[in-house]
């Protein structure tokens, strides 16, 4: 186990690419009707590069980063309650008061900027994990495996309801607007709302989309629940913490691809050929989905360790940088990605193809990289990680460096 004062640099290499690559999936979310978002048709017919760029999208990113995300949580949620411990600090009280104001800033992000938070979520399971912080890693590891089968138990309820859908039924028809082909009336109100002001979108948020953040604990808690428990279990084994030789990363990365990537692969070509069918869509992004992620997530996470474990490259430093202002990226990306798509900014919803879509998420890594480093070479904190730092402190923090060393003297 790494010492709970040491800074995991390895740990905040691997949230900057989380980071980057969920605003990879997340821009088609900003910019498309809904069922862009797993279609590759849903929003027009589309050629042999578009669906070669969905198939990649799908196979290596589509649910990835989101597990990723979930794992880092876990690890980042038992790094600070072992950091409180030691400091004599009521870690119980502060990781609960950490969590409640998670949750009002997810509320707010769904609510006032975009349906796509995932804050809500975090804040609510990571309630629940603290009741299984002081678990061994064996016991977590089995906890999160039983977890994934109550997930798939949980998609195994819906998908009789979705294949048995019928042409013409509001079943059905709730499954094209969301995975399928949505028809042309709901295409053009979906445009309608987003292309429109900022009122308008809200108050479509709150009547259309106001339950969304309780059913996604529903839909995805499990899963959820189940990454952060590893999450918790690889940073005690040093697997998150650089701990591990570079010999048993690429076995670790190698036995994680060999099993995730033939299944993805194969749900994508299922998808393909049924002609991206809204119920084959549905079945491969839950229920036949789940059993991939987390070997992907094992390539991936096996992967970067391998770059992130002893480098020292500018770009390096950068992606560190913007993982240590991961909150405060993530809540920026959703700001700027509205106001460049939305109405009320310059009103971009359903005008880019999906390679256009590209250059926008290129173009907002970049802003990554450029702020966050020389803001953290100064500061201690992101602007949004200080705010939460000093709200869940219940006093201000300093923020400055030179100001934290002071203090410390």
């Amino acid at each position: 186990m790494t010492p709970v004062h040491q800074r995991l640099m390895p740990l905040d290499g691997l949230r900057g690419l989380a980071v980057m690559g969920i605003l990879l999936m997340n821009v088609a979310a900003f910019a498309l009707p809904e069922a862009a978002y797993f279609n590759p048709l849903a929003y027009g017919p589309a050629n042999v590069a578009e669906i070669t760029l969905w198939a990649v999208e799908f196979v290596l990113i589509d649910g990835k980063m989101r597990a990723l995300f979930s794992l880092l949580f876990g690890a980042s949620l038992l790094l600070l309650l072992e950091r409180a411990r030691a400091g004599g600090v009521d870690a119980e009280r502060a990781h609960f008061r950490r969590m409640g104001w998670l949750l009002l800033f997810g509320l707010v992000h769904f609510y006032l900027v975009w349906h796509g938070d995932i804050l809500t979520l975090y804040a609510v399971i990571g309630c629940i994990a603290w009741f299984f912080s002081e678990m061994p890693s064996g016991r977590l590891i089995r906890w999160a495996l039983g977890l994934f089968a109550f997930q798939f138990l949980i998609y195994a309820t819906l998908l009789p309801l979705m294949l048995e859908a019928t042409p013409g039924s509001a079943a059905w028809q709730d499954l094209q607007e969301s995975f399928g082909i949505p028809g042309p009336q709901s295409v053009a109100r979906e445009i309608a709302i987003y292309r429109g002001g900022y009122v308008q979108i809200l108050l479509h948020r709150l009547k259309d989309m106001g339950w969304m953040p309780f059913a996604q604990i529903f839909l995805v808690g499990a899963e959820t629940l189940a990454l952060m428990l590893l999450g918790m279990a690889a940073l005690r084994s040093g697997f998150l913490a650089g701990g591990w030789s570079r010999q048993a990363y690429v076995r670790t990365a190698l036995f994680g691809y060999g099993i995730g990537l033939p299944l993805s692969l194969l749900l994508a070509w299922t998808c393909w050929r049924s002609g991206f069918d809204a119920r084959m869509v549905f079945a491969a992004a839950l229920p036949l989905g789940l059993p991939a992620r987390p070997f992907m997530l094992l390539g991936h996470v096996s992967l970067a360790m391998l770059w992130l474990v002893g480098s020292a490259s500018p770009l390096h430093r950068r992606v560190t940088a913007a993982g240590r202002a991961a909150f405060t990226n993530y809540l920026g990306s959703s700001l700027l990605m509205t106001t460049l798509f939305y109405g009320y900014g310059l009103g971009l919803f359903g005008r880019l193809d999906r390679f256009a879509l590209l250059a926008v998420v290129a173009a907002t890594w970049l802003l990554m990289l450029l702020w966050s480093r020389p803001w953290l070479d100064r500061f201690a904190y992101g602007p949004l990680e200080w705010l939460w730092r000093s709200l869940a402190r219940r006093k201000m923090q300093p923020m400055a460096k030179q100001d934290i060393a002071r203090h410390s003297q």
